[in-house]
């Protein structure tokens, strides 16, 4: 049973000042109504709530059978009959039309306009001729292209819209035709036609095609009329062509069918296309896609009256986004993008609401209580009529259309209330004898006349409307023409009125707790929706009253939600976010009263209240507020209380408040570190030193970092998305540095921070601004290197580390703080840092200057430069501050050398700058291949430093023995007499040579 709502949509009214009653009559853009009677079209201007005037009148071939307007094109085109010959034409620029015998160019379709014409085009209307080989039954206009699709028996032809331009001030609009697509088995008494989707209508039945642009599957499309049914289709034919064979005392009825997407292609309606514009390359349909097939059944109990068992009303309705005007050519269509596409048709009973674009399914489904006659569908009303009464019904359009546009809607940021949402009327009005009806811009046409007394039988055989191929479109003869008629202009009232008046009316629902309330707010809401999509219908200055309306819905939609104990509690949240309101302004809209000494707090409000808190909104509660969201999750959900104190809107918290609250909470359920930790950090807050050491002493270091990790907003809170510490986390800084690293680093392994939101926070928490690197950043760095965490770069944390030692050394610069971790720390615990190279140390004594931090800091690189992981090519030209003049400068030089393989100059360097260390660096070093370099470049050196004398020579002469040692174990005598010197003195080689001599024989 639909529910009735009494509400107003509809406002003032007016009476068309028609000379002759109305037989035919549309709307005319956003500011005409065209009414036709007898051989005339007559022309009224609609303005807001003006009174309605003639405009234009002008004359027609015939009677009037079907009228239709395009707005894009602004033409109107109708089907006239005279002596019984049907004919198919256009008007276009009526609006030039000054007077009923002003001049008017007639002009046949596809006529080329000669440019000496351009003026007489541009102040006089024209009416197109559209010839056909077939009588038109209907027609309908693309809202979008403004193309002309006309239905004829068994078949459907298109024209396409084109402008001829004789000057680029004035286009002629013209047509072309394009397509036939042929339909056999069906005869069409209603399409629909919008940026190729195809509704065709029959007494029964109901087929939605969709025509696309690109052929699938290599298909070639069929430039004949007819193709060869199929099984079914013929099997189709012989059932009909037997139905009209029966025997007029039965009466054979199809079972009805709802066929969807592919499976539509068995209903045994067979569809060609037959292209048949004049050039091949700007074809727009090639193929033919079957979206849905529905066929009803008759009622037998009323056969009688064939018309209780037709559809009627069949329509498509687009909701698009309008972009700007592409062209500055007015009366032009726009570019608009489809959003989603609607099809609407009805029994006299009930009405049907399909959702077609990507997916085919049915919306709604419409119990009319009284007989209906013709119904119009818009974005946010379905309007019905029967005989006494305008019924306004609500409609699902704007929340489907919502869904495609926006991925973000049912998610916790955005939620638009449900497609399957039960409709309502919103208004059943009295109106006597209504006969007709259709719907422009915010204004409802009505056609109402007195019925005659007595109305003859006229039906003899209504058994043949059962038969496909038996159906004839038969319009009506209109009666002589009788007294008690109207034409009704009737205005609907702006969205935002309703809207109001629906506000006003769920409050009489809020106090009993029913879905109702819910109902007809998201009615409400979707009427703004639907409004605000449709912005080209909109007042100057409306948009933003509808934008102020949205919110507000939004936040009636999220007060029902958070007060409501439903299996949707959930959707408080979107609707709170999409209300634009604060937390501070949703928690003073909670009736905190208690009647019987007992609150009750239901789900939907917990829900969005520990939501906003864990999403760290840069808001402050008020300390009033933060008691009572204290005492609400205490009350309701005890285990989300150390997490709700944590957040930075509950900063303004009482900690005595908050302690009192935490000490009540039975830690059996969940973790006690949690608690343990909440509580510490409220000691500190409150400057109690001794409470925080008790709290945490009887717990392990590595259960503490695991509370961090539980709730890592007990070290690093964001506001304005910025990172702070805590007052927990400045504590620790200064008593237990290690226990910080280890929990950030914690917090890292489980993603709860990223790398740079890390390093920013050790900057924040030491005070460092720019590029000054705190030393328990360094700590950090470190230990991200002994984790081996995965997501870590190793060489952007090698060249962090590297860059920061030589920084240090280079500015003989301490750190601030002590380090966590020696060098000799990290050589034991991570793979990373290697064992220094023994020479390293030769060098390093001979700097007795040097502090320990000093120290530290050039073993650490060192160590680096003699890991496994460094890559050396990477650092050396960051070495520059780093001056050879230094011990510290040399040693590293050197050991970047060495690891890149430069033997030759690292012996050069040494022998320069440090002959002590010249035999331990070669003993290390010059192995394997390179043990040639002892006799090739070291002894050779050695030699010619000797000869040179100086400070130096003992050492030198010292390393040429230890060198002549070495060099006589690995040379043959041969080769070993080559290799020395000529002028040197033979009782200084002879023990070396005698050695050599005597090498073989002693092995």
């Amino acid at each position: 049973m639909v529910q009735l709502y009494n509400l107003h949509p509809f406002g003032s009214q007016q009476v068309v000042p028609c000379k002759l009653e109305p037989e035919r009559f549309c709307g005319g853009g956003p500011d005409a109504l065209f009414v036709a009677a007898g051989c005339k079209v007559e022309a009224f201007a609609v303005a807001g709530q003006e009174l309605c005037q003639p405009r234009c009148a002008f004359s027609t071939l015939g009677r009037v059978l079907r009228l239709a307007y395009s707005e894009a094109g602004d033409y109107l085109v109708a089907i006239e009959e005279k002596n019984q010959t049907t004919f198919l034409r256009a008007y276009v620029n009526w609006r030039s039309k000054r007077t009923e015998n002003s001049r008017v160019c007639i002009r046949m379709v596809g006529h080329n306009v000669e440019a000496p014409f351009q003026e007489t085009f541009r102040d006089q209307m024209s009416i197109v001729e559209m010839p056909l080989s077939e009588t038109p039954l209907c027609i309908s206009c693309c809202p979008v292209k403004g193309d002309l699709l006309v239905g004829c028996t068994n078949k459907l032809v298109l024209f396409s819209l084109k402008y001829q331009i004789i000057n680029e001030e004035f286009p002629v609009l013209d047509f072309e035709r394009s397509l036939i697509i042929h339909i056999h088995n069906i005869t069409p008494i209603e399409i629909s036609f919008c940026v190729g989707y195809v509704a065709v209508m029959s007494d029964l039945e109901v087929l939605i095609l969709k025509l696309e642009s690109n052929p699938k599957n290599g298909e070639s499309v069929h430039h004949h009329p007819h193709e060869p049914n199929s099984p079914m289709t013929q099997a189709e034919g012989t059932n009909n062509e037997n139905l009209q064979l029966e025997s007029d005392d039965f009466v054979i009825c199809q079972k009805p069918m709802e066929l969807l997407g592919k499976n539509s292609e068995q209903s045994g309606v067979s569809v060609t296309l037959e292209p048949t514009g004049l050039d091949d390359e700007k074809m727009k349909y090639f193929h033919v896609q079957h979206l849905l097939y529905r066929r009803f059944a008759p009622d037998i109990s009323s056969y009688v009256l064939s018309d209780d068992i037709k559809l009627h009303s069949l329509q498509l309705l687009p909701i698009y986004q309008t972009d700007s005007l592409t062209s500055e050519r007015k009366n032009l269509s726009q570019e608009k993008k489809l959003l989603s596409l609607f099809c609407f048709f009805s029994l006299p009973h009930v009405g049907y609401l399909y959702l077609v674009v990507k997916s085919v399914e049915l919306m709604s489904v419409y119990q009319y209580p009284e007989k209906s006659q013709q119904a119009v569908l818009t974005p946010q009303f379905l309007h019905v009529i029967t005989s006494n009464n305008l019924q306004c019904f609500t409609v699902r359009c704007s929340a489907a259309a919502a869904r495609e546009e926006d991925p973000y809607v049912d998610s916790t940021l955005k939620a638009c209330p449900p497609v399957n949402m039960d409709i309502c009327a919103l208004r059943i009005q009295l109106f006597i004898g209504l006969k007709a009806i259709c719907h422009f811009k915010n204004h409802i046409i009505l056609l109402t006349k007195a019925d005659p007394e007595a109305i003859p039988e006229r039906r003899e055989a209504p058994r043949k409307l059962l038969s496909r191929k038996g159906t004839s479109v038969k319009l009506k003869t209109p009666p002589v023409t009788e007294a008690g008629w109207n034409l009704y202009i009737v205005n609907t009232i702006s969205p935002v009125q309703l809207y109001k008046e629906m506000v006003d009316y769920s409050n009489t629902y809020k106090t009993a707790k029913t879905q109702s309330c819910i109902h007809l707010l998201s009615e409400a809401h979707l009427l703004v929706r639907a409004a605000l999509m449709d912005a080209s219908q909109l007042e100057p200055g409306e948009k933003e009253e509808l934008l102020e309306a949205f919110k507000e819905s939004c936040g009636h939609l999220g007060d029902c939600y958070s007060r409501l104990d439903t299996q949707y509690s959930h959707l408080a949240l979107p609707y709170y976010k999409m209300s634009g309101l604060s937390l501070a302004e949703v928690l003073t809209r909670v009736d905190w009263a208690v009647e019987d000494g007992s609150q009750k707090y239901e789900r939907g409000l917990i829900f969005y209240i520990s939501h906003s808190l864990y999403e760290n909104l840069d808001e402050e509660l008020s300390e009033e507020l933060a008691v009572k969201v204290v005492q609400m999750f205490h009350m309701v959900e005890p285990k989300q209380l150390p997490h709700i104190l944590c957040s930075p809107s509950m900063k303004n918290i009482n900690p005595l408040t908050a302690m009192s609250y935490l000490r009540k909470l039975d830690t059996s359920g969940f973790s006690s570190i949690l608690v343990t930790l909440t509580k510490a950090a409220m000691a500190v807050k409150m400057g109690d030193f001794d409470m925080y050491r008790n709290e945490v002493k009887s717990h392990s270091e590595m259960k503490l970092v695991c509370g961090f990790i539980l709730e890592p907003r007990l070290l690093i809170q964001q506001k304005k998305e910025q990172m702070f510490p805590t007052e927990l986390a400045v504590h620790l800084k200064e008593t237990q540095p290690g226990l910080l690293v280890a929990s950030i680093l914690g917090l890292q392994k489980n993603n709860k921070i990223g790398i740079e939101e890390a390093d920013s926070f050790f900057k924040v928490l030491c005070g460092k601004n720019g590029d000054t690197i705190p030393q328990l950043l360094v700590d950090f760095w470190e230990a991200q290197l002994i984790a081996c965490l995965p997501d870590v770069l190793l060489q952007e944390l090698f060249f962090k580390l590297t860059s920061q030692y030589i920084w240090r050394l280079s500015k003989r610069q301490p750190p601030d703080t002590i380090p966590l971790r020696t060098s000799k720390d990290l050589i034991n615990a991570c793979s990373h840092y290697g064992l220094i190279y023994p020479w390293v140390n030769v060098l390093i004594t001979s700097d007795s200057l040097a502090d320990k931090n000093y120290t530290e800091d050039l073993s650490k690189l060192q160590s680096l430069i003699c890991g496994p992981s460094f890559d050396i090519a990477s650092i050396v030209p960051f070495l520059e501050p780093l001056s050879e003049d230094t011990v510290a400068g040399l040693s590293v030089q050197v050991l970047c050398r060495t690891r890149l393989k430069e033997y030759e100059q690292c012996i050069d360097t040494l022998l320069e700058r440090c002959p002590e260390a010249v035999i331990p660096y070669a003993n290390h070093e010059l192995k394997e291949e390179n043990r040639t370099l002892w006799w090739k470049k070291l002894l050779p050196e050695l030699c010619q430093r000797i000869k040179c004398g100086g400070e130096n020579y003992q050492l030198y002469l010292s390393s040429l023995k230890e060198t002549l040692s070495v060099v006589a174990v690995e040379l043959e005598l041969r080769d070993f007499l080559n290799v020395l010197p000529e002028d040197g003195t033979a009782a200084f080689f002879l023990p070396y040579l005698l050695y050599c001599s005597r090498k073989k024989s002693l092995t």
